[in-house]
């Protein structure tokens, strides 16, 4: 089967204990890179075979290397700068605790080149250590326009948008181009733009700052496409939409109507990881929109809590949805990944593998014939 898989994951997994007290240290320069960098391939072994154990065909490197899931790939972009400090998000979780979070934020200070493989070694390495699909997740180029806009944006080096989205997308060819030719067919761009785009509070909050919403999603939709554009016909790309992921809390409510028919139909993608794990996703209804030759990956099993869905309940949701999309159409996968920054949200390890052998095993049974 062409990814996405009946079972499939987000990408990125709850760092290892070990791995966090090597980080650590290599901040503190009690270590080198390589002494790092030895720590990391241990434990993405390690992680590979576990993803293997519970009978996963997506293998990725957990983002093992990463500390953010966006900033780590754009920073290595020419023309990017990371300020610090800057910005406070604000993440709710759902009893209603707030979470103070203070992500590093990026500037366009001149012009974008994609000047080095960015994440080739990675795949090379995963690629050796990996006995089924591997899979790398890579940022939406749109995570470089959506957070701070056209404010963020220098407008000495592009005094014209259109430029800025031609030479950021032209970046993330050479990228994707260069990860052709090492061997990847699964690629996945993760983006948690179109999905706060179905939120009112940040809709009133682009139109204040003299972006439009509802046009937002054609703009990312036509840099996606650019972007992938160049792509092997047996690549297969998948978007994964997220409302916000840290420590378990989140940012961002709305059901999909807002951007669904653009993005279900317009971005020229072979599947969508769509958060649906809790009432803030919405109902399925947005589905109807989705075309015959595309997937929607239903993120219904949490990342963020440790407890366990029920059989039951999951084959529910999943009738549910089978209203709107044929479940020929449908996988399944946790709504985003159990680390999408270092910190990882609060399950343990042992939830983590519980819920993905849980996926594996109700998408057998559903899609066994």
């Amino acid at each position: 089967m062409k990814p996405p898989f009946r079972a499939d994951h987000v990408g990125s997994l709850l760092r290892p204990i070990r791995l966090l007290e090597a980080r650590e240290r290599f901040r503190k320069r009690a270590c080198s890179i390589d002494e790092l960098r030895a720590v990391e391939d241990e434990c993405i072994r390690d992680v590979v075979r576990k993803q293997e154990d519970v009978g996963l065909q997506a293998i990725t490197d957990g983002e093992f290397r990463r500390t953010y899931f966006h900033v780590d790939f754009l920073e290595r972009l020419s023309g990017i700068t990371i300020v610090e400090g800057a910005f406070t998000a604000s993440f709710r979780k759902d009893d209603g605790t707030e979470v103070g979070f203070r992500p590093p934020t990026m500037r366009v200070d001149g012009q974008i080149q994609h000047v080095q493989p960015i994440q080739g070694r990675d795949f090379d390495f995963l690629k050796s250590v990996a006995g089924k699909t591997p899979k790398v997740c890579i940022p939406s180029p749109s995570m470089l326009h959506f957070r701070g806009g056209r404010a963020a944006i220098s407008t000495t080096d592009y005094p014209y948008m259109e430029r800025f989205y031609d030479d950021l997308a032209a970046a993330y060819r050479a990228e994707i181009a260069d990860l052709a030719k090492r061997g990847l067919r699964y690629l996945q761009l993760d983006d948690t733009n179109l999905a706060y785009l179905c939120d009112d509070k940040i809709r009133a909050s682009i139109r204040e700052r003299g972006d439009d919403p509802n046009e937002l999603p054609r703009t990312y939709c036509r840099l996606i496409n650019a972007a992938i554009r160049d792509r092997p016909k047996d690549m297969a790309v998948c978007t994964h939409l997220c409302r916000g992921n840290y420590r378990s809390a989140w940012v961002a409510q709305g059901g999909y109507e807002p951007v669904a028919e653009i993005l279900l139909n317009e971005l020229d993608v072979d599947g969508f990881f769509l958060e649906y794990d809790d009432p803030r996703s919405g109902d399925f209804r947005p589905l109807r929109f989705l075309p015959k030759s595309k997937t929607v990956v239903l993120g219904i099993v949490t990342s963020k809590r440790a407890e366990l869905e029920t059989k039951d309940e999951l084959k529910r949701r999943i009738d549910e949805a089978a209203k709107y999309v044929p479940v020929e159409q449908l996988a399944l996968s946790p709504q985003c990944g159990f680390s999408s920054t270092v910190h990882g949200n609060d399950l343990d390890e042992a939830a983590q593998w519980r819920k993905l052998g849980h996926i594996v095993k109700l998408a057998d049974e559903i899609w066994a014939s």
